[in-house]
């Protein structure tokens, strides 16, 4: 069993920074690539910032330049730094990861972090 335990979101205030982590852990031969995605009520999921194993990162629009991802993949781990925090962040954000497993690839979710920016 592989499973994704999140870390670090809250509540802060517009302008503020959080910093969310996510660890993978179980039976994992490799790591293809991991990220975040945030899904606010009434809203799809919708990506964040990805990074792959070859350390090529992918961001969405509206937190380019805000938001750095980065990963220790010899702790199976990837975080999120959010800088200058709008109410507009305010979402769930959830762990995602493409891992190879001894059944092939697979994806898995964490269960997410809940980030409020308010004032």
């Amino acid at each position: 069993q592989v499973q994704l335990v999140e870390s670090g979101g809250g509540l802060v205030q517009p302008g503020g920074s959080l910093r969310l982590s996510c660890a993978a852990s179980g039976d994992i031969f490799a790591i293809n690539a991991m990220g975040w995605y945030r899904q606010a009520p009434g809203n799809q999921r919708e990506l964040v910032a990805t990074i792959t194993n070859g350390g090529n990162t992918n961001y969405a629009d509206s937190v380019k330049g805000r938001f750095t991802i980065s990963r220790d993949y010899a702790k199976n781990t990837v975080y999120l730094r959010m800088n200058s925090l709008k109410p507009e962040d305010t979402a769930v954000y959830y762990c995602n990861a493409r891992l190879l497993v001894a059944l092939g690839d697979l994806e898995v979710w964490g269960q997410g972090t809940l980030v409020t920016v308010s004032s």
